[in-house]
């Protein structure tokens, strides 16, 4: 599908990698890395590629840092933190982590040496960031779904990005091509909140 970028702009990426996982499943398929890393190239002149998640630090094995460490020889550039431990007013163990600061800090920064930057996420909390990364003079995509139910792009992040990628129309491109084993998944799944949490409790 075309996708509207210009050869010979300066491209980023900023993936939430909660969300885009979140996406990808609603609409049944898992993210092949090397595979989106590739359609992204062909698209101008890619400067970089960042993906954001929270760990679990105290847990023996995480299932997510085999990608990490995958992602982080594989041309990404990874941007981690350890998620928050509390306990809340029912006595229940959660967590919670947040990315959406980092990214936006990395966003902005990047922003004068760029032309185009692609926003994997679908949160509405980014709006305000698109909107100022335009006044830039930088065009924003953005790289969602409106097709699982319910739709996991907010509206508001839709209209103000310069273009609207839809997940579903670019599956065939990056979507792992053997059964998935055991997909690992991001902690902080980001539903339009400021901080999402998780209950630890069986």
């Amino acid at each position: 599908m075309p996708m509207n970028f210009y050869p010979d702009e300066r491209v980023a990426l900023f993936i939430d990698g909660a969300n885009l996982y979140a996406a990808a499943r609603a609409l049944g398929f898992d993210i092949d890395y090397k595979r989106l890393l590739a359609l992204f190239k062909k698209q101008g002149r890619l400067v970089r590629a960042f993906y954001y998640t929270a760990l679990i630090d105290d847990q023996e094995y995480s299932p997510i840092r085999p990608l990490v460490d995958w992602l982080d020889y594989n041309g990404y550039t990874m941007v981690t933190k350890p998620t928050k431990e509390f306990t809340d007013a029912s006595g229940r163990r959660k967590i919670k982590g947040n990315m959406d600061i980092e990214l936006a800090i990395d966003v902005m920064e990047m922003a004068e040496r760029l032309d185009h930057v692609v926003l994997f996420s679908g949160d509405g909390d980014f709006r305000c960031l698109v909107e100022a990364t335009q006044r830039k003079g930088v065009r924003v995509s953005v790289v969602s779904t409106v097709r699982s139910s319910p739709p996991m792009v907010a509206d508001e992040l839709r209209r103000q990005a310069d273009n609207f990628i839809e997940l579903q129309d670019i599956a065939d491109d990056i979507a792992r091509e053997h059964a998935p084993r055991d997909a690992a998944e991001p902690v902080d799944v980001t539903e339009d909140e400021d901080e999402p949490e998780y209950d630890l409790a069986t």
